[in-house]
């Protein structure tokens, strides 16, 4: 008794220092997270419990414990739940945010246009991370990546709160025994001389210290904004060889990436899933080993879509995920080296880039904007109850990476970032852009780049998504050519998804210049009016300023 009233005292002394603290002074606005919280509570199959505060870091509820420990400047929190099954782990921090500042999260997996600055908003989920800006000095707050909990913050005048979402699918995880490093918080005092977008860098990096990044720029083409899955490997391979002679990098060769529907689907259409030979209409004659070999040729590096988790009627139903059989469950041992046979295959071919797909969706069943507080919904739970959605994930994520090899370069789409990040190069960070809709290429595109560029090269080197068009040319070009023009010049990667046949000289002209820009390395683009705009219109590109119209 004695040790909580001195625990709640030490906590009032604290909030009356901060209440103290000069408003007009930036800096004092700060609340470090590197402390013990004010409250720690855990939902459970059988209710909610409020965790007391014990000795050295720990708290307690009957067989529950949290403990707080210190470690290279974040707060690791380690969960122990004997015969519990847990849901949910949630931890306060009293703090005195600032109302008139703005607000800044991440999304889950990718983000769909809807990424801005804010007003404090005490029900907005902010995944993973957030930051907040007086326009002058930006905080950042957030887990490091690779975390064991599906983690979101919320935060108001009162302080902020960390929702570590520990189920394993939709029920509480099992874990016996072990003991779970659920997550470790970082936070950082913004600095004076940065701005925002430079604050974010330096957050990002602290969150992930670790990347594992491409050795030299990645650009390219890639074929799905062309033929949307219509495609043909003689018509892939003219387009390729177009864009490869618009590339004259020859110490940086561009990647040709053969995207969704070179895939055998076998009896009508109703059995996917299957990885081992091509459709007849994309090609009766060419095996995708002599593709990757017939691309090399031209001069360009072979790449492929893949997506791991949808199942075969052929696949026996102990194979298939208890929330939906047309996906596989990952956590079945043959599942993963089924996987992991595919990716090795896939590398023996010959690709040097894979692109894996429909992940999340596919273990949560939602896509991001519509996860909210909860990724997936209640009630369903992996073959494998010991272990958490994230952990899952990551695992996946590993048995790719593992299958790849340390040559082939992976780019992870629909896949949830902050989990990706030190395992693969590349990252989609947003939805898709379009080659028929322009509006959305702005707002999945220009969005997402601006929103999410400081994860370049700190997290991986992101991917905002091509420039695309079909032959119809139905984007119009006055716009288009602006987000070329960004992409190539923004120093991220750059796949452009143009026919050969409806090539413009202009067009032919802008793609080269894109194309030669994107091979070398570059600075990263900076928006400058992005804590004002979703489309941010202004940006710094390799030390000038540029100007677009969206």
């Amino acid at each position: 008794m004695l040790k909580s009233k001195l625990f709640l005292l030490a906590a009032a002394l604290w909030q009356a220092a901060i209440a103290f603290a000069s408003a007009e002074d930036p800096a004092a606005q700060f609340a470090s997270l590197q402390r013990e919280p004010e409250t720690v509570s855990i939902l459970t199959e059988s209710g909610s419990h409020a965790l007391a505060p014990q000795a050295n870091g720990l708290w307690m509820a009957d067989r529950l414990q949290v403990q707080f420990h210190p470690r290279n400047g974040g707060l690791e929190i380690r969960l122990a739940a004997p015969g519990e099954a847990v849901k949910q782990v949630m931890i306060h921090w009293q703090a005195k945010l600032p109302a008139d500042w703005k607000y800044l999260g991440d999304a889950w997996e990718r983000a769909y246009g809807d990424l801005e600055w804010k007003a404090l908003d005490a029900g907005r989920v902010m995944p993973w991370y957030f930051l907040t800006s007086d326009g002058q000095m930006t905080h950042g707050y957030g887990v490091m990546t690779g975390p064991c909990a599906l983690c979101y913050w919320t935060a108001d005048q009162q302080g902020v709160t960390l929702h570590a979402d520990v189920r394993c699918g939709g029920v509480g995880v099992q874990l016996g025994r072990r003991t779970l490093e659920v997550c470790t918080v970082v936070s950082r005092c913004g600095q004076a001389d940065e701005t925002a977008f430079e604050a974010a860098q330096k957050f990002c990096r602290l969150m992930c210290p670790h990347p594992v990044l491409p050795k030299q720029p990645v650009y390219g083409f890639n074929d799905w904004y062309c033929t949307y899955g219509h495609d043909t490997a003689d018509q892939f391979l003219t387009d390729v060889a177009y864009v490869t002679s618009l590339s004259s990098n020859q110490a940086n060769r561009p990647f040709a990436v053969v995207d969704d529907g070179w895939q055998w689907n076998g009896n009508g259409g109703k059995s996917p899933g299957l990885w081992n030979q091509t459709r007849p209409e994309f090609s009766p004659t060419v095996t995708m080993p002599g593709l990757a070999k017939r691309v090399g040729a031209v001069g360009a590096r072979p790449g492929l879509w893949y997506r791991p988790l949808i199942a075969s009627v052929e696949q026996p139903p102990g194979w298939k995920l208890q929330r939906d059989p047309s996906v596989l469950d990952p956590t079945v041992p043959e599942v993963r080296a089924q996987i992991r046979r595919s990716v090795s295959q896939f590398r023996d071919w010959g690709y040097q880039l894979i692109k894996h797909d429909y992940t999340t969706y596919d273990i949560c069943g939602r896509w991001g904007p519509k996860m909210g507080a909860e990724c997936t919904s209640d009630g369903w739970a992996f073959a494998d109850r010991s272990r958490t959605t994230a952990e899952v994930i990551r695992g996946l994520y590993q048995d790719i990476r593992d299958a790849a090899g340390r040559h082939t370069l992976i780019i992870g789409c629909n896949t949830m970032g902050h989990l990706a990040a030190g395992l693969f190069e590349l990252q989609r960070i947003g939805d898709d852009t379009s080659g028929n809709d322009w509006n959305r290429t702005r707002d999945m595109g220009v969005n997402c780049l601006a929103f999410r560029g400081p994860q370049n090269g700190t997290f991986f080197m992101v991917d905002a998504d091509c420039a695309g068009q079909t032959s119809a040319n139905s984007v119009a070009w006055e716009k288009n050519s602006q987000w070329l023009d960004l992409l190539g010049h923004s120093g991220t990667a750059l796949f452009v998804s143009f026919p050969r046949e409806s090539v413009s000289p202009d067009q032919e002209h802008a793609l080269r210049e894109a194309l030669t820009a994107a091979a070398q390395p570059q600075p990263l683009g900076e928006p400058l009016d992005w804590q004002s705009r979703r489309t941010p219109e202004r940006w710094r590109l390799d030390g000038r300023q540029r100007g677009f119209s969206w």
